[in-house]
């Protein structure tokens, strides 16, 4: 499966603040595309699509204690609207994504030309939609805030045999979170559950724009989420959601845990020549312990090792009893790896590299 569509991708969570207002809705859009290309990351603004006639039963639709219905039909806009932030979305260089709630929905999303599917957590076990997005063939990304072992394993085994891209976004649905509810170690658990799929983070905490998303980084998480919001001074913003400049601050702790992390964790790194010559220097070189004739079998009794390691001259590492001299030796001189009958001498690569390591010596000063 192609998973490269998930690296490193930020999914920036419209929902539903632009209130049905299309021009606040294209301001949010406008405001994070200037962000997401200063810092020059792959990123997605998302939105959630409903159905709304279909979605909230006629019996209920004036049921305005139900927070979740009330603020459904408060912020319901046409499609010509979606149609127009989608293209906001695009012109901004974001990947259009969306979160369907329903089956229309979806449908809407393929006519639309959204590009990544978002099933949310509450959507998790819903398998007349889950079925529905599967059926489109595209990338999809699943958070997985409250669910269930069986219900996640479900859901992985059934895109798996479709062959169809899924992200797993650790997710603690809880809006706000504090620091301690985050369980960040789910992660772990993710990556060694799920070793085929890019795992990542959804996050709703509120304290710092940091610390969670350097920790999911160096744990192993390649996408992350994060509601946002424009403080236009006429609505209140809600604590989960991040204001541009949070959002800079975000790609800009992603950024510094990528460079701290390095390169892959699943080889061994490049070492860099620097930390070669800090280590060369403080490893010890070998010494004539007494004055040697040429042709002398060398014995732990004729050397003695010593720091500093001058340039040409055998280290602890190198060094081998029986090795005979080609040149004679006075007490408290180098072993020059060109004074020793030795295979090292016959490696041009391994000899050359003697020669570059440690500090002048004394024939060359």
């Amino acid at each position: 499966m192609n998973r490269d569509i998930f690296d490193e991708l930020f999914v920036l969570e419209l929902a539903n603040n632009h209130w049905g207002d299309i021009e606040r809705g294209l301001k949010i859009i406008t405001s994070f595309g200037r962000i997401i290309r200063f810092n020059n990351v792959k990123a997605s603004i998302k939105l959630q699509i409903r159905d709304v006639d279909t979605f909230i039963h006629k019996d209920f639709r004036d049921r305005s204690d139900i927070r979740y219905i009330k603020k459904t039909i408060d912020t319901q806009m046409s499609e010509e609207d979606y149609v127009a932030l989608l293209k906001a979305v695009r012109l901004n260089g974001c990947i259009p994504m969306a979160t369907p709630f329903d089956e229309r929905s979806v449908d809407l999303c393929v006519n639309w030309g959204v590009q990544i599917i978002k099933i949310a957590s509450s959507d998790l076990n819903d398998w007349v939609l889950i079925e529905k997005i599967a059926k489109t063939r595209k990338p999809v990304i699943v958070s997985t805030g409250g669910s269930s072992l069986k219900d996640m394993d479900d859901l992985v085994t059934f895109f798996e045999n479709r062959n169809i891209p899924l992200a797993i976004n650790h997710c603690v649905a809880i809006y706000p979170s504090e620091d301690y509810e985050l369980e960040l170690n789910q992660i772990d658990f993710l990556k060694n559950r799920y070793p085929n799929h890019t795992i990542g983070l959804s996050t709703h905490e509120y304290h710092d724009w940091v610390s969670s998303i350097m920790i999911a980084y160096g744990k192993g998480a390649r996408t992350f989420e994060r509601h946002i919001d424009i403080d236009d001074g006429k609505l209140a913003v809600s604590s989960y959601c991040s204001l541009p400049e949070q959002i800079d601050l975000w790609f800009k702790a992603f950024k510094k845990a990528k460079e701290m992390c390095g390169s892959s964790g699943y080889q061994r790194r490049i070492i860099p020549e620097k930390e070669k010559t800090y280590l060369d220097a403080l490893v010890r070189g070998v010494y004539a312990a007494r004055d040697l004739p040429e042709g002398h079998a060398l014995s732990d009794k004729d050397i003695y090792l010593a720091v500093p390691l001058q340039k040409g001259q055998i280290s602890c590492r190198e060094l081998m009893n029986g090795e005979f001299l080609l040149n004679p030796l006075a007490k408290d001189q180098p072993v020059m790896i060109d004074d020793i009958d030795s295979p090292y001498a016959y490696n041009d690569e391994l000899k050359k590299m003697i020669y570059n390591r440690g500090l002048v010596n004394n024939h060359e000063s």
